[in-house]
Parts: structure tokens; C-alpha cells; sequence
């Protein structure tokens, strides 16, 4: 059985070595965005801009950069379970570079998604673009994988009832939720803010799954990973930030199991056929159905077919002929009359589910 809620400190690539295969539900890697700068940023009245710089941040070549993010991605993919995923975020110095690495070792890119800032860095140079936006890759372990978790209707729901796009809108870390040290300042110049995890671990995860952050920093993949019923394994080689993460992390509340719950998709539920509406009583044969404005009128047989006028079959293949359309999904189609008027026989087969259930 796999430790889970647990930082581990130590070299990423070597510390992903020694878990098992086939061992996590999903990736979130946040790795060094090798930004190459060179020489302090200067503001326009030459006060220096508190950029990455950090020793770990800096690779000799694009070469070295490459082969490091090989070797990390080679091992998250061992320990990936065969129907997990893999997220990974970056900015053009670096996320050009990553999908490539992906694609090679076999990974099966299944959307990328841009992080908009609400409130980006000025370019204070004037020489370029704000660069107002960072970009994620969600990423199959491979391209015949048939399966993984994406919960599509939760998202809807999250999103008013609107289908979620792959542009997010969120503002940087800021205020409260900014992790300071002992001087005042931040504590890490590329925290993340907690909402973008809460999003991707809502989209891509189930209450109960293995979430793995090799580059856990303080902690934000284990705080989203807790407040929302995941397990979580973080990688961090710098002991300073394993410990920030670990207090900050004691603090977060997870919710109950009943809040966890999402919306379920309609694909995952367990198929009804219309004859099983007429097997149970709800309908009998001879009823009538009526098309949503009640301008067509099919009757009910024996063994589950529709009659409309001189052609028969089922829910679906009538409801299509009596549009004249190529299909038509039946259950939503056809209506039975009730003291309220026309109702979709759709809630028919709800009735069934719901006792199946």
C-alpha cells in the first residue's frame, strides 16, 4: 500500500524512482520554467523587480533542461495508473519544449488549457507584450487509453450550466492566500493560487485518488488535494518549502464527503431501454406519445416499438422519420399527456434508474 498524504524531500527523479508502478490516479507538475534571464529586471525608476532566479531554476543548456524533463516525465508515466492523466504548467520559455518531451515518451495530449491572469506583471520595459497568461497541458498516459476521469457535468455546473472552456480566468496568488517568510516577503516566487488547483483536481479526479506533485513547493497541490477528499505524494527538494507546506496544510479543513459529491455524467449511468419503461407498468401498450408541440402521435406496443402512421421501430428511429431528420434521441422527444400537460417520457426512464439505484 502506497504512503499518501506525505512530502517527501529529496531529488525528484530519484525520489519518483522508488514508488511503485502504476501507483497514482494523477500527475500536477509545476516544474522549472528554465526562464533564462538574463541580468536583474529593472522597473522604469530602476528599482529591481523580484524575479525567479533561484538556483533551481538554472540549467546550462536547453539540452540539460531537456534531459532533466525527460527523465521526470519518463517516471510520472511508470507511475501512472493506465486510465490516469497528467497535468503540467508552463510559459513559452519552457511549455513548447514540455509537449514535445510528452509526445515522444508516448503521452496522448488530450487539450491544453491557457491560465489568463487578471493581474500579470507589467512589461516594464515596453519591449514585448504583457505576458498576461501561462498555459496548461492535460495530458492521457497514452493515445489508446479509452478512460480517464473527466468530470464534464460538475464542470458545467461550476460554470452556471455552461459548458467550461479551455481559456481559465484567475488572478495570481495575492493577499492573504500568499505564503510570506520571516522577513515579510514571499515565501516562493511561482506559488500557485489554490483556486487553478481546486479547478484542475475538480475536473480530472475523484474524493479517494492519488494525487502526485513532484514539484510540490509550499504545498498548494496538498492543500486543494485535502480540502477536496484526495490523497496526495509531494516531491520537493528544498526543505524550507517541504516545511512551509506541511503548516500550511495542518491548517486546511477538508470537506465532508457528502460536499464532495458531483454532478454525475448521464453516460455513466446505467442504461434503460424504452422496453423496460413498458415492462414496469409505467407505460402500456396502445398509450399515446406526442412529439414536444404535439403535432405527431406514435402509439405504444408490446415489445417497446412505436407505430407513427404506417412506420414502426424504435423510440429513436421514429422520432428521427417523424422529423425527417438523420436521429433524434427519443427520450427527449417523445412525451406522454399528464394533468400538467406534456411531459418527456425521459422521466420515465428516471423513475427506473432511481430504483436501480
Amino acid at each position: 500500500m502506497i504512503e499518501t498524504d506525505v512530502i517527501l524531500t529529496g531529488d525528484c527523479v530519484e525520489r519518483l524512482r522508488a514508488l511503485p508502478d502504476r501507483s497514482v490516479d494523477l500527475v500536477f507538475a509545476d516544474p522549472p520554467y528554465n526562464l533564462q534571464l538574463g541580468g536583474d529586471l529593472l522597473r522604469p525608476d530602476n528599482s529591481k523587480v523580484d524575479a525567479v532566479d533561484d538556483d533551481w531554476d538554472q540549467f546550462e543548456s536547453f539540452q540539460a533542461y531537456d534531459a532533466f524533463c525527460r527523465e521526470w516525465l519518463t517516471e510520472c508515466r511508470r507511475v501512472l495508473k493506465d486510465d490516469g492523466t497528467l497535468w503540467v504548467i508552463g510559459s513559452y520559455h519552457n511549455i513548447f519544449r514540455l509537449g514535445a518531451a510528452l509526445q515522444d515518451l508516448g503521452f496522448w495530449v488530450l487539450n491544453d488549457v491557457i491560465w489568463r491572469k487578471t493581474n500579470p506583471m507589467p512589461n516594464f520595459k515596453g519591449t514585448r507584450f504583457t505576458n498576461a497568461h501561462e498555459t496548461l497541458i492535460w495530458a492521457a498516459k497514452s493515445r489508446g487509453q479509452k478512460r480517464y476521469t473527466f468530470n464534464y457535468d460538475a464542470l458545467k455546473a461550476f460554470n452556471e450550466d455552461t459548458q467550461m472552456r479551455s481559456d481559465w480566468t484567475l488572478a495570481l496568488c495575492t493577499g492573504e492566500e500568499r505564503l510570506k517568510g520571516e522577513d515579510g516577503q514571499k515565501a516562493h516566487p511561482t506559488q500557485k493560487p489554490e483556486g487553478l488547483l481546486h479547478r484542475v483536481l475538480l475536473a480530472a479526479s475523484k474524493p479517494g485518488d492519488v494525487v502526485l506533485d513532484p514539484f510540490f513547493g509550499t504545498g498548494t497541490t496538498g492543500a486543494a488535494a485535502k480540502r477536496l477528499g484526495r490523497r496526495f505524494i509531494g516531491i520537493e527538494r528544498d526543505e524550507g518549502y517541504a516545511e512551509l507546506a506541511r503548516k500550511r496544510i495542518a491548517k486546511v479543513r477538508p470537506a465532508s464527503p457528502e460536499d464532495l459529491q458531483v454532478m454525475g455524467s448521464k453516460k455513466a449511468e446505467p442504461r434503460v431501454p424504452f422496453g423496460a419503461v413498458v415492462e414496469a407498468g409505467l407505460l402500456r401498450p396502445g398509450d399515446r406519445l406526442f412529439s414536444p408541440k404535439g403535432e405527431h402521435e406514435a402509439r405504444v406496443r408490446a415489445d417497446g416499438s412505436l407505430v407513427w402512421g404506417e412506420l414502426s421501430g424504435s423510440i429513436h428511429k421514429v422520432g428521427a422519420l417523424a422529423q425527417s431528420a438523420p436521429a433524434c434521441n427519443g427520450w427527449t422527444y417523445w412525451h406522454l399527456k399528464t394533468d400538467r400537460g406534456l411531459t418527456p417520457i425521459d422521466s420515465l426512464r428516471a423513475k427506473i434508474r432511481a430504483e436501480m439505484n
